[in-house]
C-alpha cells in the first residue's frame, strides 16, 4: 500500500513536513507503521499550488529517500497547499506516468488502495472514460482511471456526488464480473482551495487515514507524522473529510453507496 500526505495552511517550505517530522513521509517510505507493506520504493511525487492557476508537479521513479533532487526541491518550494505520495505498486510498472499525484487543470488527486481484479476490469473501466478526457490517461494505474471517471461524473461541480457515483459504478462492474477481491480506496483531491479526502472499502479493511488540526495548518494522510497517534483523528471508514480555511469537517458517505459495498 502507498503512503501519502496533504497539507493546507500557512505557506511553508515542503521540507518541514516531508523530512523534518518524527514520522515524516520520507520516514514512512522506509518504515510504514499503518500498512501491510513496510517499504514504499516504487517512485514518488509532489504536487503543490503557488501563484499559478495549475499546480506544480514532480514525479520520480527512484525511492523517495534516495533522490537528492527531492531534498533540494523541498528545501526551496514554499506552498500553503501541497500533496506528497510514496508509491508501492500493486502491479503496474514503475514509471513517472504511474506516479501520483495526478492532475487535471487545477485539480490534484492521489490514492492508496486498489480495485480488486483490476486487470480483468481494465478494458471496461477505460471505456467509461469520455473521449475528451481520454487524452489525459497517461499511465496504466487504476488510480488514474478513478480520477478521470470522477471528473467525468462532475467532480468540478459536485465532488461528493462524483465520488459516490464513481465508486458505485466500479463496484457494479466488479459484481457483474464476479470479482470477489475488495475495492479499497483512500484518496485525496484538491482544486487549490479545498482538500477533499475519502476513506472507503468494499470490505472491512479500508486503508488508514488520519487528520490533525494545528494552530496554523491541517495535515491529512495515511499515517500520523509523529510516532504517537493519540493527538490525531482517524477518519472512519465510509466517510469524507473536507478541509478549507484551516478547518475540517468529517461526514459519512451516502447510505446508498454503503449498501452497494
Amino acid at each position: 500500500m502507498c503512503r501519502w500526505m496533504a497539507y493546507q495552511g500557512d505557506a511553508v517550505y515542503l521540507e518541514s513536513l516531508l523530512f523534518k517530522q518524527e514520522h515524516s513521509l520520507i520516514h514512512q517510505s522506509l518504515s510504514a507503521r499503518k500498512s501491510e507493506v513496510t517499504v514504499n520504493a516504487d517512485g514518488f511525487g509532489l504536487g503543490w499550488y503557488d501563484e499559478q492557476e495549475e499546480p506544480g508537479l514532480y514525479h520520480e521513479v527512484l525511492p523517495a529517500w534516495s533522490d537528492s533532487n527531492l531534498r533540494s526541491l523541498a528545501k526551496h518550494i514554499k506552498s500553503g497547499l501541497f500533496f506528497a505520495h510514496v508509491r508501492s505498486s500493486t502491479g503496474t510498472e514503475t514509471n513517472r506516468s504511474n506516479c501520483h499525484p495526478f492532475s487535471y487543470k487545477n485539480w490534484l488527486f492521489m490514492h492508496n488502495g486498489q480495485i480488486g481484479g483490476y486487470e480483468s476490469l481494465r478494458w471496461q473501466l477505460d471505456r467509461l472514460i469520455p473521449e475528451h478526457l481520454y487524452s489525459h490517461r497517461h499511465g496504466a494505474t487504476d488510480s488514474e482511471v478513478i480520477f478521470l471517471l470522477m471528473i467525468a461524473n462532475g467532480l468540478e461541480s459536485d465532488p461528493e456526488n462524483a465520488i459516490s457515483v464513481t465508486l458505485a459504478q466500479i463496484i457494479d462492474i466488479m459484481k457483474q464480473k464476479k470479482i470477489s477481491d475488495p475495492f479499497r480506496f483512500t484518496a485525496v483531491f484538491s482544486d487549490g482551495e479545498e482538500i477533499i479526502a475519502v476513506r472507503f472499502s468494499s470490505d472491512e479493511q479500508a486503508p488508514s487515514l488520519y487528520c490533525k488540526e494545528f494552530e496554523h495548518h491541517i495535515v491529512i494522510g495515511s499515517e500520523p507524522l509523529d510516532l504517537s497517534s493519540e493527538s490525531w483523528t482517524q477518519v472512519p471508514a465510509g466517510h469524507i473529510a473536507r478541509i478549507k480555511q484551516h478547518k475540517y469537517q468529517i461526514t459519512p458517505l451516502p447510505e446508498a453507496l454503503k449498501m452497494t459495498a
